[in-house]
């Protein structure tokens, strides 16, 4: 017995008898032998409470923070500090699921909030209780638009959704039966002319994204109206802090809006947690994944909130299950109604116009530098393409400002494996960076590139 196999010798008697077997070497037996390790795994004796905290104080040392343009999914924004506070309720921490409505109010109508807030955003008219995150979110909107209608296997796919999106894609359609349809991309915009070339009665339907990967709203024109002539449907997938100045994915004809919330409320934590979304028009409200929650009234008429249309394989017949999503990010959603309620509208229209303001300074001093590209032929919200004459160059001047505390932006070219995007990098500016920090930022970029 070791400190980490609470089994007694005895308890491993007694169950190596009762499947016929008499040594754990013989269970072990059909395992190759340079497989198994011989000796006991190289582990220290545990140290006391006292050492333990210092070592992990000594860890937590080593981080640097500094001033962040890194963006393309995952922003450093103000988040009032009374949303971690609220947030960190043990009633809130610990709740994993509210399948007993009558002990879970709170949280219940906590939910609904955040599917009310989320229709609001988008203009659509129900939104479930959250997703993982926005790949994910993408793959439950291809499987709805493949549910609702008959006989279609292919879902046509921008290229100029983020990277990640388009793997998660990409390997949920290995699953299944299906086919994803990645539609090449113009001047780092959707190709609507092609992309239209390619619907006809096997297509379920569209996802695009705007602000798309490199930062650029998308203009889609009639792309919702010719869908649906061939009763395929349009999913638009947004950063939801964007639908507050740009055109809501229900203006643009959308039946699906995704995106993550990532943005409102919940810090960049090296990539997560985040907190998938997605809303639908009425007449998809029943195929969509995960949780809902409604509001309904008891016996004495008083107002009370429920699990509803329960579209998960836990509560229905699996084959007929909208989807094995078996959970939420309760909690993430959480924190994103509380931001949301926190700020208000006009604290959201504040912060979306901020980081336009400041994105579109940096990017206009940025301009100005010789050696620099800045990609400004599209529209953008808070983020841009900045491409520099060769990758040495790019890679100095992010190892500078990297020596000051300053995360300069996120390498394209890894993500995009394309040759073409080498050099350039998304730089994301939001409400929070000041302008000292911008012009501080200018200032090390010039001196670089001389």
């Amino acid at each position: 017995m070791t400190a980490y196999i609470p089994h007694t010798p005895l308890d491993t008697e007694r169950m190596l008898s009762a499947i016929g077997l008499s040594s754990m070497q013989e269970l072990f037996s059909t395992i190759p032998s340079d497989l198994i390790l011989d000796a006991d795994l190289p582990l220290e004796r545990g140290i006391g409470e006292e050492r333990a905290l210092q070592y992990i104080r000594a860890l937590a040392n080593k981080n640097i923070l500094g001033t962040s343009f890194l963006g393309m999914g995952s922003y450093d924004r103000i988040i009032p500090s009374a949303v971690k506070e609220l947030g960190a309720n043990p009633a809130f921490v610990t709740a994993y699921t509210p399948y007993q409505s009558e002990i879970s109010q709170g949280l219940l109508q906590a939910i609904f909030e955040f599917q009310s807030m989320m229709c609001l955003l988008t203009g659509l008219d129900a939104a479930n209780a959250s997703l993982y995150d926005h790949s994910s979110a993408a793959a439950e909107a291809a499987s709805v638009m493949l549910q609702a209608k008959r006989k279609s296997s292919v879902i046509l796919v921008s290229q100029t959704l983020h990277p990640f999106t388009l793997e998660v894609l990409k390997t949920w359609a290995k699953g299944t039966a299906n086919t994803i349809t990645i539609i090449p991309e113009c001047r780092r915009q959707t190709d609507v002319s092609a992309l239209v070339k390619h619907i006809d009665e096997t297509v379920a339907g569209v996802i695009v994204q705007t602000p798309n990967r490199y930062g650029f709203i998308e203009d889609y024109g009639d792309l919702a109206t010719q869908l649906h002539q061939h009763n395929a449907l349009l999913c638009i997938s947004s950063d939801p802090l964007s639908l507050v100045l740009q055109q809501s994915p229900k203006q643009r004809g959308a039946d699906i809006a995704i995106g993550d919330t990532q943005p409102l409320g919940l810090p960049s934590g090296f990539g997560g947690p985040s907190c998938g979304y997605m809303a639908v028009t009425e007449q998809l409200i029943r195929r969509l994944p995960g949780r809902i929650v409604g509001q309904t009234v008891d016996a004495n008429n008083n107002k009370g909130y429920v699990l509803t249309l329960q579209a998960r394989e836990q509560h229905i017949k699996r084959q007929r299950s909208a989807s094995n999503i078996c959970s939420n990010q309760a909690l993430a959603a959480l924190m994103t109604t509380i931001h949301i309620s926190l700020v208000g509208q006009r604290g959201l229209e504040e912060a979306a116009q901020l980081s336009w303001d400041k994105a579109h300074y940096l990017a206009d001093k940025l301009a100005k530098i010789d050696s620099l590209l800045v990609d400004q032929s599209n529209h953008y919200w808070c983020e841009f393409p900045l491409t520099f004459k060769t990758i040495e160059q790019m890679e100095r001047v992010l190892a500078k400002l990297k020596e000051e505390h300053i995360w300069g932006g996120v390498r394209l070219g890894p993500l995009t494996k394309r040759p073409n995007d080498a050099s350039t990098i998304i730089v994301a500016v939001t409400e929070k960076r000041t302008k000292e920090e911008l012009d501080r930022y200018v200032q090390i970029v010039s001196k670089e590139c001389l």
